[in-house]
């Protein structure tokens, strides 16, 4: 097997010691995992399993082994819950088992962007309505509107809404299956909601409901991937689950360097390099990935930069996979979110023109329902043909969750201020919606500010989305350190991190980067009270592995 790798063709054999070089994750899962003999998936090649098996001639092998199973699973990664976070997982299982064991007293997930898990609140109406319409027997009784306006300072636009909900879904019964591309008047309130955003007409047939945006992903990487031949351009830095998905699907990565010195530009000449680069090997690009705001580097991208991307995407005949569930995250006030679509229509530029695909879901911006599973992609500018394939795809699976498809549409048509329609729960909806977005900037600024503080660190702005990504330049004798333990140096990093202070971090290793340079990645969601333990925590340690590693 073959990949693409930082412009080098590589096949199996190379890659294992190619990829470190490259800095790049390594798309399969981490060593230590896929090496070690405690494994249950290989147990047949272990001495203890092979002592055991000479002891009773009744044992047979495992018909299952890391040796027998789909190289395309072992050969993916997904570094944002890997090696450091089961670390972390064990060292609170110790925490729990054994108080004051450990140098700190809780583990700070600072790994991944899960909002209520580390404190955030759900948004009331959302969960008010979800709730009748997961129970509509309530919805009958005389007392639910007065608890409503009693005891949750609530009117009764939230079982009007329920009401209106639960009129689209046949049977009223959130425990069935619905259409495969989710409930037909969930779809419609979501196109309404994209057409109020962008100003631009949107059809329900386009939209297709999914558990989060990850299976949308997955979804259209396996219509575009025919073989390794067929390559994705994909920023680097990058989420994880794009290298994943291209690996499982069995197409190639083709990476584009996002410009860290100007805020993680994205440059269009970067992209045609790479894309002649591909070329000049016998790959096919099919499609570009773009994450705005961005995973894992924050930046926001200007409506300038979008119509150069989007020309270059029409000219060269490729699909725009916009990854756009960071929407709602923006924190500076000479940024803002555009859509794609609403940039490609804005230039003049219809279905037949380019083709667009929108991710979206309702585990980010203020709401954080990442445990709900809800989400969608809207799909433009492919014809009826291959639609007819994308909604087969859709039924393998029957259809996304209900709960997450009417959080899906409630993320999209929120209450409306009082001077529109008149929803009664805006005023609360509004503060609470506020109140968070007004919390993560501050919370990135003063994360920002300690990274920035600390010797040998520097960290871009963060624009927008829920991360910092900054940059640690490492003494080299850290680096031999980490060499002889057999790790990337931001890993080793990391790791030291997490055993000294319970911090858990992404390795940058793990999205990709530069050759030479090391990152990590750091959310900004722990509770406001929580930043300060961070910062002192962060600063502490990073002083003391400084000096402990200084020439």
């Amino acid at each position: 097997m073959r990949r693409f790798v930082s412009g080098l063709l590589l096949t199996s054999s190379q890659k294992r010691s190619s990829l470190s070089h490259y800095h790049y994750p390594s798309l399969r899962f981490s060593s230590s995992s896929s090496s070690s003999s405690t494994s249950p998936l290989s147990t047949s090649d272990s001495p203890s399993s092979s002592s055991s098996s000479s002891s009773s001639s009744a044992a047979m092998p495992s018909p299952v082994t890391l040796k027998t199973i789909n190289p395309k699973v072992l050969e993916c990664e997904y570094a944002v819950r890997g090696e450091i976070v089961t670390l972390a997982q064990r060292l609170q299982q110790e925490l729990q088992e054994k108080p004051g064991s450990l140098p700190f007293d809780e583990i700070l997930y600072c790994n991944i962007g899960n909002p209520q898990s580390l404190g955030q609140q759900p948004i009331t109406f959302f969960r008010e309505v979800l709730a009748l319409c997961d129970h509509p027997a309530l919805l009958d009784k005389s007392e639910t509107q007065g608890l409503f306006r009693i005891f949750m300072l609530r009117a009764a636009d939230a079982i009007e809404r329920a009401w209106q909900i639960l009129d689209q879904i046949p049977g009223r019964a959130t425990g069935a299956y619905s259409h495969s591309q989710g409930i037909k008047g969930l779809r419609d309130a979501i196109a309404a909601g994209i057409e109020a955003r962008d100003g631009f007409p949107s059809s329900p047939n386009d939209i297709f409901l999914t558990d989060g945006a990850s299976p949308a992903v997955h979804m259209m990487m396996q219509l575009l991937t025919r073989s390794e031949k067929d390559g994705i351009l994909c920023p680097i830095p990058q989420y994880p689950l794009y290298s994943a998905s291209i690996v499982l699907h069995g197409g190639t990565l083709v990476p584009y360097y996002l410009d860290e010195a100007t805020g993680w530009g994205l440059e269009v000449s970067e992209l045609q390099k790479q894309l002649e680069d591909a070329k000049s090997k016998g790959i096919t690009v099919r499609a570009l990935v773009v994450i705005n705001p961005g995973n894992p580097t924050g930046q926001v991208l200007s409506k300038d930069n979008q119509r150069d991307i989007v020309e270059f995407c029409k000219n060269e005949g490729l699909v725009l996979l916009a990854d756009e569930v960071y929407q709602e995250n923006v924190y500076v006030p000479d940024k803002k979110f555009h859509s794609f679509k609403k940039i490609s229509r804005s230039m003049g530029y219809g279905e037949e023109d380019i083709s667009v695909v929108s991710f979206q879901s309702v585990s980010k911006g203020y709401y954080g329902e990442c445990g709900k599973r809800g989400g969608y992609m809207e799909v433009t500018g492919f014809g009826a043909d291959v639609r007819e394939q994308i909604y087969k795809v859709a039924s393998v699976n029957l259809c996304s969750n209900i709960s997450g498809q009417i959080l899906a549409s409630l993320v999209m048509s929120p209450p409306k201020p009082s001077d529109l329609v008149g929803d009664e729960s805006y005023e609360s909806y509004s503060m609470e919606k506020d109140g968070i977005l007004l919390s993560l900037a501050r919370r990135a600024k003063a994360l920002e500010d300690a990274l920035n503080s600390l010797e040998g660190v520097t960290c871009n702005k963060a624009e927008g989305a829920m991360y910092l990504f900054p940059r640690i330049h490492l003494p080299e004798k850290a680096i031999k350190a980490a060499e002889a333990a057999k790790t990337a140096p931001d890993a080793f990093y990391a790791h030291r991190l997490l055993n000294a202070t319970g911090i858990v971090v992404v390795p940058g290793s793990g999205f990709g980067q530069v050759p030479g340079t090391w990152h990590f990645r750091c959310t900004i969601l722990p509770q406001e009270d929580k930043i300060p333990a961070i910062v002192s925590r962060l600063t502490d340690f990073h002083k003391g592995f400084m000096d402990e590693f200084r020439g």
